[in-house]
């Protein structure tokens, strides 16, 4: 796309996801991601009831009466967005493709992050690692973010969950939220998975379309694979083919459930069907209720 039309995209996805950080998502973002610990302040005069563990005796010696530390919670966050951006993503069959929705959900996340004063960074991925956005604050550097989305053309065609994650390991020291936006079409991110779930705050954002997983009756169709380009005809007028095909895709998405439990991950899964909203906001009001 041209630039008069790139921006005028961007412009619209900052404003149909800046009002909805405004009007939904209002204070339950800092109630859901606690900052790193408690930092020091001030000193103040010791009041009845101050716990005595927090006097700091050097001061009370200077002034000959007590006073006490005064600690504040550590507020600023990282949170990168490790979005999949491969040809599976290209798929949708109402109104937005996945990769489309991702676009907007990582801008809510990404807003709502800045709100609270939080850098936000981001790892464009397919089968390689296609872009990397330092972390940083401010909306300027959020607009950045959103253009990249937006504009992106990826060179890989492919998905390679455990090479993003295993990049996201090396370039992150601190511990950060990691919002992973993927429809998860991949296999053999176990273990690094667990590695990086024990370091960071994961939350898996698992994108979905039910067309991809529920076949019509509508007789000979030919499925073709976004990401290999691979055809095949198949018979969707028998019945016993439907349902083979709809229990392929709930074996995998019950074993990616499964993978997201034993590694204590998050998840929030996102229909591109139905209003993503309401599910982000399910998880924000649940996981407030864990703290």
């Amino acid at each position: 796309m041209d630039t008069r039309e790139l921006l005028k995209k961007v412009r619209r996805i900052e404003i149909k996801t800046r009002g909805v950080v405004n009007q939904v998502f209002s204070g339950e973002y800092h109630s859901v991601f606690k900052g790193r610990g408690m930092e020091f302040s001030e000193v103040r005069e010791y009041q009845f009831g101050d716990d005595i563990r927090t006097i700091d005796w050097n001061v009370s010696a200077r002034f000959n009466r007590p006073f006490v530390k005064v600690f504040e919670e550590e507020r600023e966050l990282t949170v990168m967005l490790v979005v999949d951006f491969s040809r599976s993503g290209n798929f949708g069959s109402v109104t937005q493709t996945k990769n489309e929705i991702a676009a907007e959900i990582c801008a809510v996340l990404a807003f709502s992050a800045i709100k609270n004063n939080d850098k936000v960074g981001l790892i464009l991925f397919t089968d390689r690692i296609e872009t990397f956005v330092p972390p940083k604050k401010g909306r300027a550097h959020i607009l950045r973010i959103i253009r990249e989305l937006v504009s992106f053309e990826a060179e890989g065609t492919g998905t390679n969950i455990r090479q993003a994650l295993e990049y996201f390991n090396h370039v992150t020291k601190k511990r950060s939220i990691a919002f992973i936006v993927s429809d998860f079409i991949d296999e053999g991110f176990d273990s690094i998975l667990r590695v990086i779930s024990r370091r960071h705050d994961v939350i898996a954002v698992e994108l979905s379309d039910p067309r991809e997983e529920r076949l019509p009756d509508a007789g000979m169709i030919k499925l073709r694979d976004a990401e290999t380009g691979g055809e095949r005809w198949i018979d969707s007028g028998v019945a016993r083919v439907r349902m083979e095909f709809e229990k392929f895709w709930q074996v995998r998405r019950a074993a990616r459930r499964g993978l997201f439990l034993r590694s204590k991950v998050d998840a929030i899964p996102i229909r591109v069907d139905r209003p993503y909203i309401k599910p982000i906001v399910d998880f924000f009001q649940l996981r407030a209720k864990r703290w």
